[in-house]
C-alpha cells in the first residue's frame, strides 16, 4: 500500500481496498469458540476478547456476505454461517423474539450485559439475515419474516409512520425518545430485505420511512432531517446537548445522516424512480456538505448546530465513507460533475487521512487538523462496514457505469 493516489473511479482500486481491509481482520476476527471478536488496535491484535455487541456480530456478517458474493472465498460463506449461528445462540431471545444489546463472551460462556432492545439493533439484525439469504443461507429468510413479525409488534407505530427506538427486555415498557438514526437504518435494511427476497412490503415500508424522514420531519428543520424526537415527533432540541458525542444518538445536525439519507434515497430510486427522491438527495447533500466541509484541513466535520456553526469538529471514517459513496450515485443520477469532483475530494482527504497505509483499514476518528485521538481502531460497533459497503455499492455502479 502506498500513499500516492490511486484511481479512485476503478474497480481494481476498489476491489484491492476492499481486500486490504478484510485484511486487516484477517489473522485474528475469528473466536473459536463462536462468533467473532469486535475490538481491535490500530495494528489488528485485539484488545478486548470479551465484549460483544449486536450492532458489531450482525456488522461482520454483513462484511463477510458481501465478501463471499464478490470473491466467493469458502471461508467468508462460513463466516457468514458462523455469525448467524452466534447472533442465534448468543443474542436472540426465543422466549420473547428480541436481541441481546450486549454480551460478555469469556471461552465459551456468554453472559448477557444488557438485554434492552433496540430498533437501530434490529435493523442490523433484519440487513445481516437479508445478506445471509442473499449468498444462499436460505434459513435466514425465515429468521427475516420473524424479526420484521416483531418489529411489527413491538417497534413500529402505525399512528406516526415511524420506528419507535427502544424498549425493555420483555417489550413490556417502550421509551418515550425517538430518534431518526433508526429509522434510517431500518430503511436501509428493509431495502436489502427486498433486494434479498424479492418480497415488496419491505421496500413499501423503506419508501414510506424515506417518504416521512426526509420530507415530513426534515420539513420540521428547513430541510434537514434532526437526530431527536420526542413521543410525539416533535423536534427534541435539547436532547444530548451536554453529550454531544454519544456514540449513537449524538446532538446537533449529522452531516454524515444526511448524506447517508441521500445515498438510501437514490438506492430506493433504483427500484421506484420517484422524482422526488433524486431532488431531495440533492438537497441534503448540497447544503450538509456545504456546511459540513473542512476548507481549511479538508474532511468532513461531524455535527453542526441549528445556526449551522460547527458543533463537533472531529472528522469521523463512516462520514467520510457515506458521503463519498453517495456522492457517486449523485453522480450517476444527475450527471452533475460537482459530484464527481466531491466523488474524488472526499476520497483523496480519506486516502490521505483515514486510510491506515501501514495496518490496514479505517482510523475511526481524526481531530480537526488530521491526529490521531486514540490507538483504538475498531472497537464494538467499527467493523468497516461503512468503508467496505460505501465501496461495493460504488463498485457495483462503476462496473456498469464508469465515471470520470
Amino acid at each position: 500500500m502506498t500513499n500516492s493516489a490511486p484511481k479512485f473511479t476503478s474497480p481494481t482500486f476498489l476491489l484491492d481496498h476492499i481486500s486490504d481491509t478484510l485484511k486487516f481482520y484477517e489473522a485474528n476476527v475469528d473466536d473459536p469458540h463462536g462468533g467473532f471478536y469486535q475490538n481491535f488496535l490500530d495494528n489488528g491484535e485485539v484488545f478486548d476478547k470479551g465484549t460483544r455487541h449486536l450492532v458489531s456480530s450482525t456488522r461482520f456478517v454483513f462484511n463477510y456476505a458481501r465478501a463471499y458474493q464478490e470473491f466467493r472465498t469458502p471461508k467468508y460463506l462460513k463466516r457468514v454461517k458462523s455469525g448467524i449461528e452466534f447472533i442465534r445462540t448468543a443474542h436472540y431471545v426465543p422466549e420473547t423474539g428480541g436481541y441481546n444489546w450486549l454480551l460478555d463472551v469469556q471461552n465459551a460462556e456468554v453472559t448477557v450485559q444488557d438485554q434492552t432492545n433496540h430498533c437501530y439493533g434490529f435493523a442490523f439484525v433484519i440487513l445481516a439475515y437479508s445478506w445471509a439469504l442473499r449468498v444462499g443461507v436460505e434459513e435466514a429468510r425465515e429468521y427475516l419474516n420473524e424479526t420484521w413479525n416483531t418489529m411489527e409488534q413491538h417497534f413500529w407505530d402505525p399512528q406516526a409512520g415511524l420506528y419507535k427506538d427502544q424498549c425493555s427486555a420483555d417489550f413490556g415498557v417502550c421509551d418515550n425518545y425517538r430518534g431518526q438514526n433508526a429509522n434510517m437504518h431500518t430503511c436501509e435494511a428493509l431495502i436489502a430485505a427486498y433486494e434479498a427476497s424479492g418480497e415488496r412490503h419491505f421496500l413499501d415500508r423503506a419508501i414510506a420511512l424515506a417518504d416521512k424522514m426526509a420530507n415530513q420531519q426534515a420539513a420540521l428543520m428547513n430541510g434537514l432531517i434532526w437526530e431527536h424526537y420526542d413521543l410525539n415527533w416533535q423536534v427534541d432540541l435539547e436532547y444530548n446537548k451536554d453529550d454531544p458525542k454519544n456514540l449513537f444518538r449524538p446532538w446537533g445536525f449529522q452531516p454524515g445522516h444526511q448524506t447517508e439519507w441521500s445515498k438510501l434515497l437514490l438506492f430506493i430510486a433504483r427500484h421506484d424512480p420517484q422524482p422526488w427522491l433524486v431532488k431531495r438527495a440533492k438537497a441534503l447533500f448540497d447544503e450538509s456538505l456545504g456546511v459540513a466541509w473542512d476548507k481549511e484541513h479538508g474532511g468532513i466535520f461531524y455535527g453542526f448546530a441549528p445556526d449551522m456553526s460547527i458543533c463537533d469538529n472531529e472528522k469521523y471514517f463512516w462520514v467520510q465513507a457515506e458521503s463519498m459513496c453517495c456522492a457517486a450515485y449523485l453522480y450517476h443520477h444527475t450527471g452533475d460533475a460537482t459530484y464527481a469532483d466531491w466523488y474524488n475530494k472526499i476520497w483523496q482527504y480519506s486516502w490521505q487521512h483515514m486510510v491506515d497505509h501501514q495496518y490496514g483499514a479505517w482510523f475511526r476518528i481524526l481531530t480537526h487538523d488530521n491526529q490521531k485521538i486514540d490507538e483504538l481502531k475498531s472497537p464494538v460497533g467499527k467493523t468497516d462496514y461503512h468503508t467496505m459497503g460505501a465501496c461495493y455499492d460504488v463498485l457495483e455502479l462503476v462496473r456498469h457505469h464508469p465515471m470520470v
